[in-house]
């Protein structure tokens, strides 16, 4: 079933999108990407699409959906009911939905946090968000010592969005050495079908 392209307003750095843009890309659904950095999101027509001003949004035959997160949930239900990605029973559903929520709260003010300061995309508490993403990563260590993925058997939508900003972590300074059930899980990831890599940013000039 041949679909119309999807169009995600984001950015190659940015692992909101990238987590977007790889649902789209294991559900073989035609996607391209709309660059929307800082100044373009300040502007009128993408504050028609999203208010917030954030990325990612995914336009579809007339559809403009805002928020990683819901878009995920949008394309696993829309696209792949009943499938692996977001599975119906209650459990497992609560499971992902705890993952979910997981990706909007401690990934970000940690992993990602310290990401974005250290390639400058925005000032903080490195030092802080350091912390918050060592004891992510200790509780995930421990949670992935007795399973694969991180909500169900079979991977799902949790995985996604949870993948890029802790692959990508020691790009904030955090190492990943310590924590090899973490690692073995990113390599599962990685190991899915039409998988593809954020890309690491531009090395800083030498001072």
């Amino acid at each position: 079933m041949e679909h119309p392209e999807f169009i995600v307003h984001g950015t190659a750095l940015s692992g909101h999108t990238h987590r977007v843009e790889l649902l789209l890309a294991m559900l073989e659904l035609p996607f391209r990407r709309e660059p929307a950095p800082a100044d373009v999101r300040r502007g009128a027509a993408f504050l028609r699409l999203n208010p917030l001003g954030q990325i990612p949004v995914l336009e579809h035959d007339g559809l403009a959906l805002a928020d990683s997160n819901a878009i995920l949930v949008y394309l696993a239900r829309r696209y792949a009911p009943g499938s692996h990605w977001l599975p119906d029973e209650p459990l497992a559903a609560a499971q992902v939905q705890r993952w979910l929520s997981i990706a909007a709260g401690e990934l970000m003010i940690g992993p990602a946090i310290a990401r974005m300061i250290a390639i400058g995309a925005r000032q903080g508490d490195a030092a802080s968000a350091r912390e918050i993403a060592r004891r992510l990563l200790v509780f995930m260590e421990q949670h992935l010592s007795t399973r694969v993925y991180l909500a169900t058997e079979a991977p799902t939508i949790a995985d996604l969005a949870c993948y890029s900003y802790i692959a990508h972590a020691p790009e904030g300074g955090i190492a990943l050495d310590a924590y090899p059930a973490v690692r073995a899980w990113l390599a599962k990831v990685e190991a899915l079908p039409h998988f593809f890599d954020m890309p690491a940013p531009p090395a800083a000039p030498a001072k």
